[in-house]
């Protein structure tokens, strides 16, 4: 009887669906697909994804002809939350929610003036050298500009991978092998996929996204964020180049992923992430068990359907452009504020010198060569995850200079860009726990690729 009710529900769900939905799912998924996911032939031989490119396009195209958009979004978000401070107008309706992102708590409120300083500094030429310089504020108001071409493009194409069924297809199928492993849904894995051909910081906004329409909870979410979003070939590569072991790319990259898949497995099951909460933004809105009378295949197309059904392009631009606001409201200032202040800590004081001797002597025990001159690098990563190729000598024995590739790659967690979007996206990590995920990340990484280095 429990079976025929259930072949009778499943007939139900199998009738709701019509040629519209298939087209959309097909049409407008792969159109997502192809813009995350595909790898596209770009010039010199490397690869790249078709929003990257386009994202770059972009960002060549505002720095050519507004180069002054950065610079009014920075003073508006400054001016804005110091404005908050005094009074804070009642507004609702259709724009209430631009209040949170104006109207900040009084620490936000001091990061966006922070970046707006920062930002006058660099752009009119004025203030201390050391602030505006090529290496630190400039290279971080750089990084920003690069950020509204990346807010711009992810935010509008982001909803054809999200919200036409494609993740509900690929979670449902993928889910008896990923959740036993990484103890996630099932589409995290097109997380995962999108942050190692595109960037780790638009696996961590998807994720962010996900978060926040109900279909991950905060532990998955954190899960997600702090361990799938690897760092794309790209990027890889420009690490490689930068300390000279591209001779050894092939096995530099395969350490990092299999040793990353490692780390997944294991700090998702210890704290700071197995102590946050299983609760959900809102309503539950996932769903990836498999009724016993349908089939996988079956229960994903279903599924799929079901999504599409409730995709529309009004409501896709109308959120899209509500989360391009978002991210130069919140996120820029935070990554110029926080990526200033960090660069400085390193090139202008010796304190990471001081904090990372305990790194040195763990890495002596390890038998790593040059231990103690490494050090530094194996924290200020947590700052920005370039910094450690910058600062090591290319004059390190070849060993050394793969070890602080690898570390650097697979540390994931860096303030300048995917640890502000984790703080701000509400998942239960603040700076507390994030550095204590880098560091047990740093610990169970090193022996491995110590090992791996020495073998060249």
């Amino acid at each position: 009887m429990v079976d025929k009710q259930n072949n009778i529900a499943v007939a139900a769900e199998q009738r709701g669906y019509g040629f519209a939905d298939i087209v959309k799912f097909f049409g407008c998924s792969l159109f997502g697909c192809f813009m995350f996911l595909y790898p596209w032939d770009t010039a010199g031989g490397s690869y790249n994804t078709a929003l990257s490119v386009l994202t770059e396009a972009l960002d060549k195209a505002i720095q050519a002809n507004l180069p002054w958009l950065l610079t009014v979004l920075v003073l508006f978000s400054g001016l804005s939350s110091l404005v908050g401070l005094f009074w804070r107008p009642r507004l609702s309706g259709r724009y209430g929610w631009i209040l949170p992102l104006m109207f900040v708590s009084k620490p936000y409120a001091m990061t966006r003036l922070i970046a707006m300083a920062v930002t006058i500094c660099v752009v009119f030429g004025v203030g201390p050298e050391m602030v505006r310089s090529e290496d630190v504020g400039a290279s971080m108001v750089s990084l920003a500009q690069t950020l509204v071409a990346i807010a711009v493009t992810l935010s509008f194409v982001l909803p054809f991978l999200t919200d036409c069924g494609i993740m509900e297809f690929m979670g449902i199928l993928l889910r008896p092998l990923i959740r036993p492993l990484f103890k996630v849904p099932g589409r995290a894995s097109v997380d995962l996929i999108a942050s190692w051909l595109a960037s780790s910081n638009t696996a961590v906004l998807i994720t962010g996204n996900q978060h926040q329409n109900g279909y991950y909870s905060k532990r998955e979410a954190a899960s997600i964020m702090t361990n799938f979003s690897l760092v794309s070939i790209p990027f890889c590569m420009v690490i490689a180049e930068t300390l000279n072991v591209t001779s050894h790319f092939v096995l530099l990259y395969g350490s990092v992923t299999a040793i990353g898949l490692l780390l997944a497995m294991i700090g998702v099951r210890i704290p700071p992430l197995s102590r946050i909460p299983d609760t959900y933004c809102g309503e539950k809105n996932i769903n990836e068990e498999v009724p016993e009378a349908s089939s996988l295949l079956g229960w994903a197309w279903i599924a799929a359907m079901k999504r599409a059904q409730k995709f529309s392009f009004r409501n896709a631009f109308d959120a899209a452009g509500r989360m391009t606001i978002g991210i130069c409201m919140d996120l820029i200032p935070i990554v110029i504020a926080w990526g200033t202040l960090g660069t400085l800590l390193v090139n202008e004081t010796s304190i990471m010198q001081w904090i990372s001797y305990p790194m040195g002597a763990y890495m002596s025990l390890l038998g790593i060569n040059g231990a103690f001159d490494i050090a530094p690098a194996t924290l200020v990563g947590f700052i920005d995850m370039f910094i450690p190729a910058l600062i090591t000598s290319p004059d390190l024995p070849v060993q050394t200079r793969f070890l602080v590739a690898g570390l650097s790659l697979v540390q994931i967690i860096y303030l300048t860009e995917v640890g502000s979007i984790i703080v701000k996206s509400n998942v239960g990590l603040g700076f507390k726990q994030l550095f204590i995920i880098f560091l047990e990340r740093i610990v169970i990484a090193l022996p491995l690729l110590a090992l791996i280095a020495n073998t060249l």
